[in-house]
């Protein structure tokens, strides 16, 4: 066998200890709610590491993916990345419908990162996936079932994750812990450019508030989904719920924090926060 060869399989090997030992150390802790001073292994410099990472983590993870959330990676990183977002993995589980006007508690890694954002939110028709998508004439409108108000529930063992950047935040799935589910947005085709007011509080303060509408870019997001499910050769069941980005920031919460979530004209709705407590 030829040296080369000899030496590419060694490397090869290598680089599949370290997606498995990340992704293993990402999943305990995790699992264990235990906190992480550290990336707990090599640090991806590309997302294809990383998405492999995730996708590790995704198939030891004793629960079904039953949404996405799709992230903007920061101007610092876009470079370096080659680009402008991210994904991650929410679980079923940690979906929960909310009516307006009512409240819901989501658990947060206890000295980890926490924070909620405000999001819209898409609900598919139809399975996305490379045995069932035509590439050729990708209607993304004819993929919506419907697009609600909502909230995505960040967190991770790992307090500096965000600051640590794409690399880490993808392989910790996307750095997601949940999904608040509000009320659906009717006629959104119609109503896609109306302005929507947008605030969140934590506490009773003001954290962030924006005017922005469907059509910023809810599609544009989800359409970045839509290409990363087939170029991962995955599939996305219809029912699938898709996070658009946060809209008026990423605003930090904890254990023993409330936030106020108002989608002006639309739906209001608070999260209470308690501590992540181990699964196993």
């Amino acid at each position: 066998m030829p040296t080369t060869t000899v030496v590419a399989d060694r490397q090869t090997t290598a680089s599949l200890h370290a997606i498995s030992d990340v992704s293993d150390n990402l999943v305990r802790a995790r699992s264990m709610a235990t906190p992480l001073s550290s990336f707990p292994g090599l640090l991806p410099r590309d997302t294809q590491t990383a998405y492999a990472i995730q996708t590790n983590s995704i198939v030891n993870w004793p629960d079904e993916v039953g949404g996405w959330k799709v992230g903007g990676i920061t101007p610092a990183f876009r470079e370096h990345f080659a680009a402008e977002r991210l994904a991650g993995p929410i679980f079923k589980s940690q979906i929960v419908q909310i009516s307006d006007g009512h409240d819901v508690t989501m658990t947060v890694f206890d000295r980890g990162f926490a924070a909620i954002e405000a999001e819209f939110i898409i609900k598919t028709a139809k399975p996305v996936g490379p045995k069932n998508f035509d590439t050729s004439n990708p209607h993304l409108e004819d993929l919506v079932a419907s697009i609600h108000v909502g909230a995505e529930i960040a967190s991770s063992p790992l307090a500096a994750i965000n600051d640590i950047g794409p690399g880490a935040i993808i392989s910790d799935f996307g750095n997601n812990a949940g999904l608040v589910i509000g009320p659906e947005i009717s006629r959104w085709q119609e109503r896609s450019s109306d302005p929507v007011d947008i605030t969140v509080e934590v506490d009773g303060k003001t954290v962030g508030s924006i005017t922005r509408s469907i059509g910023d870019d809810a599609l544009a997001a989800f359409g970045f989904l839509v290409d990363l499910t087939l170029s991962r050769g995955l599939t996305m069941p219809a029912g699938t719920y898709v996070t658009c980005g946060a809209l008026s920031g990423i605003h930090d919460v904890a254990p023993g924090v409330e936030s106020n979530v108002v989608f002006g004209g639309l739906a209001e709705f608070s999260v209470s926060f308690a501590r992540r407590y181990p699964t196993t």
